[in-house]
């Protein structure tokens, strides 16, 4: 049996509905997938975790655990910046998008991200009752934004992965209606996907050719995280 508390609850009972909705296991417990998300309590969450453990689903990805130190940073920035509106680049398992929505419950959040079967999980997550979360299928480069869309962009540990990264700044600069918060690896690693290895200065000239400035700088263990703002703001 799941412990609620070990786990973003809420979000993995959506991602459960959103899974196993029009299933015989939703049909059997319509209750539990009718019920607005918002007022279900920890036991229906723990029933609809245990319904999604029946059916295969893989909630491990919502298990809470100590924060990386980079999200905690992220996220206290964002309590001093209070954004209207954020679009996550890159979200993929979650890693920060879960903790921004469970720190953050009313903010709007768009998650971005180019593999499908990752779209397809937060679109479940979505569909499960999280009305605040929007999924756009993409990247930065090719996704139709409208200029000044969203009040703060977040692109954490996704620069490093993107071959046209000018085009990638381009794209988030112009997205972004007040700030953008970047972070990326600081020395060298073993991932293959990591195609560039930046330093302060290069991400510096980086925002300021886009119009980003006003930047600070904070160094976590192996990270480097920026704050940006548009010059215009």
């Amino acid at each position: 049996m799941y412990a609620a508390t070990d786990y973003y609850e809420t979000l993995a009972a959506a991602y459960v509905r959103g899974k196993l909705g029009g299933s015989v296991a939703a049909r059997e417990h319509s209750g539990l997938f009718t019920t607005p998300l918002e007022q279900l309590g920890a036991a229906e969450c723990r029933q609809l975790m245990s319904l999604g453990r029946d059916a295969g689903l893989r909630l491990h990805r919502f298990k809470r655990s100590a924060l990386l130190p980079r999200v905690r940073a992220v996220l206290g920035m964002l309590r001093g910046i209070q954004p209207a509106e954020l679009l996550d680049i890159g979200s993929g398992r979650g890693a920060f998008l879960w903790p921004l929505l469970d720190v953050f419950p009313g903010l709007p959040v768009t998650a971005l991200d180019l593999l499908d079967y990752r779209v397809a999980d937060l679109q479940a997550v979505r569909t499960g009752g999280v009305s605040t979360l929007d999924v756009l299928h993409g990247d930065i480069t090719t996704a139709e934004i409208a200029p000044t869309a969203f009040d703060v962009l977040t692109m954490l540990e996704v620069l490093e992965h993107i071959p046209d990264t000018r085009a990638a700044m381009r794209a988030a600069a112009r997205a972004a209606r007040r700030f953008l918060i970047l972070s990326v690896p600081s020395k060298p690693d073993d991932n293959p996907e990591h195609i560039h290895l930046f330093d302060e200065a290069m991400l510096r000239t980086l925002l300021a050719e886009v119009g980003l400035g006003r930047i600070s700088v904070d160094y976590v263990p192996g990270h480097i995280l920026l704050v940006a703002r548009r010059m215009d703001a």
